[in-house]
């Protein structure tokens, strides 16, 4: 009897461990299935551009003017607003003048003064000539009248050039348009104290459009004057060649980057408007050497990065359907896309995009 209940219990025992067993098996099925992480994967594709350059500047005119007073005084009156195209030679805005006015009277004043005091001199020096010619009038008499003439003409001659002076300045309380052109900006409104060099409006010339971006150091070398640029205008959704044609040979006040002007063509600038963004693609004339070197770099999108710090890298495919995290060194930006100079070679693995958090010797699984 005893043996039976020994027998027994080995087996009660023996099924107890067995579902025991089971169960644990099913839960580390479960909690691997659940590490696994689904992921998009592609293949690393050559860099078949890896001469050009690709740059993003803006639209701008190409001659702009910040128009502003070189008097001290309050606005009175603005005559246009921002958006309205003027003409040469129109009055854009006018500053109150009152005291250049009053200086105006009182230099007035002083040329007529000056004048009449200059034909009593005239009137002297002419009585005296004709009194010498007789003998009436010593060389001393005459020569002092010739000299109190001389200075009369030179007080005309003074009050003319402070009259002059008086009338520029209220020229300049009644400020014109320098050029045909579109105001893009109103700085000051009426009532405000308009300093000398203060800009009040801003005024485009309209027609002459150009495209403005920033060279980096190590690639102005391949920008030349009147090369092609490939030019997308996002905003208007237009694309053109356009034509480059000035490079500042200086990039001390702009952080060590190079401005580069790209024109644009006459029958495009009506599309574009000034302040849209533009995509440029230069391309390089040494684009066919490079385009044969068997080193060729590699293009990945730019979502495929990831960034630690000051390190770069992309997740590729261990061959145990684990995500490595390969670090790389990256070049210029292609569009959506990053250039791999080193780290990835051509046709490799790298997972694009996961359903959950990557980190290096994570499970995946493609999708």
């Amino acid at each position: 009897m005893r043996y039976k209940n020994n027998l027994a219990l080995i087996a009660v025992m023996t099924t107890f461990f067995f579902a025991i067993s089971c169960a644990s098996n099913e839960t580390a099925k479960t909690e691997d299935n659940a590490a696994i992480i689904n992921v998009t994967v592609a293949k690393s594709t050559a860099n078949m551009n890896t001469a050009n350059l690709e740059l993003t500047g803006q639209v701008e005119s190409a001659h702009a003017s910040n128009i502003a007073t070189r008097i001290m005084g309050y606005v009175t009156k603005i005559y246009v607003k921002v958006g309205d195209r003027v003409n040469a030679g129109q009055l854009l805005f006018s500053i109150n003048s009152t005291d250049i006015l009053a200086k105006k009277g009182q230099v007035d004043a002083s040329l007529r003064q000056a004048e009449a005091a200059l034909h009593v001199a005239q009137k002297d020096f002419d009585r005296y000539t004709a009194l010498f010619k007789q003998a009436s009038a010593s060389a001393k008499e005459l020569e002092q009248v010739n000299l109190q003439y001389q200075s009369a003409k030179s007080g005309v001659e003074a009050a003319k050039s402070m009259q002059a002076e008086v009338i520029a300045q209220l020229t300049y309380a009644n400020v014109v348009a320098p050029f045909s052109g579109v105001i893009t900006q109103k700085l000051a409104d009426e009532g405000s104290l308009a300093n000398p060099g203060m800009p009040i409006l801003t005024i485009e010339q309209t027609g002459t459009l150009q495209i403005s971006a920033m060279a980096p150091e190590n690639n102005i070398s391949n920008v030349k004057l009147g090369e092609n640029a490939s030019v997308t205008v996002s905003a208007a959704n237009i694309s053109f060649t356009g034509k480059i044609t000035q490079i500042n040979p200086s990039s001390q006040l702009t952080g060590g980057q190079y401005i580069v002007k790209v024109s644009i063509p006459s029958n495009v600038s009506s599309k574009v408007l000034a302040g849209m963004y533009a995509n440029l693609i230069i391309q390089n004339s040494k684009s066919t050497m490079l385009n044969t070197n068997s080193s060729m770099n590699v293009l990945v999108p730019a979502s495929a990065i990831i960034y630690r710090d000051q390190l770069t890298g992309v997740y590729t495919v261990g061959s145990q359907n684990t995500a490595l995290l390969r670090w790389v060194r990256l070049g210029n930006n292609m569009g959506n896309n990053v250039e791999v100079l080193s780290g990835l070679a051509e046709g490799e693995e790298y997972i694009v995009s996961a359903d959950g958090k990557l980190f290096n010797g994570a499970k995946i699984k493609t999708k």
